[in-house]
């Protein structure tokens, strides 16, 4: 009865559902998975954002820790336009909201080696999974750095693209 007590009175105060949403058996009961979520870890897969956007992936064959993807890099890309920089995406993301993504994602344009292009024909779906799978995964990281004009030579290791002809496609 002791036990009982307490949930009568909670139920009698703020009312049967709320009552009953903070039982043991409910609190066990695996919450529904958004089924965007997991297309959207696929998307990042597939469409190879980890490949620049995830430190490490390429070389280590994908081989990195889903905590560490989308957190951006340090290694610069380097041409004719400057360095640009992946983005760590997991903080980015969170500036917008969904809505804003989709437009954002729509008429955006980047520097190299960023295939802008493939992201704006993604359809909405696609984008709001993407979207929710980095989100999902929470914030980490810190942010790329910054843009460097074509004059500004990064301090940091930085890849030729596209590289000259005979030259090494790697500079530190």
């Amino acid at each position: 009865m002791m036990k009982t007590l307490p949930r009568i009175l909670t139920a009698l105060l703020l009312g049967p559902g709320l009552a009953l949403a903070s039982t043991p058996a409910t609190q066990d009961r695996p919450r529904p998975r958004d089924p965007l979520v997991e297309r959207g870890r696929y998307l990042v897969q597939a469409a190879g954002c980890n490949d620049c956007h995830t430190p490490g992936y390429a070389q280590r064959e994908g081989k990195v820790p889903e905590a560490e993807w989308l957190t951006g890099d340090t290694v610069g890309w380097r041409g004719p336009w400057g360095t640009t920089y992946a983005t760590n995406l997991r903080l980015r993301l969170r500036d917008f909201s969904e809505e804003q993504w989709l437009q954002f994602a729509r008429h955006f344009r980047a520097r190299p080696p960023m295939p802008w292009f493939n992201v704006t024909v993604m359809t909405d779906e696609d984008l709001r999974a993407i979207y929710r799978y980095t989100l999902a995964q929470g914030p980490a990281g810190k942010p790329a750095p910054a843009y460097l004009p074509p004059d500004r030579v990064p301090s940091q290791p930085f890849v030729v693209f596209p590289a000259p002809p005979g030259t090494p496609t790697a500079q530190h």
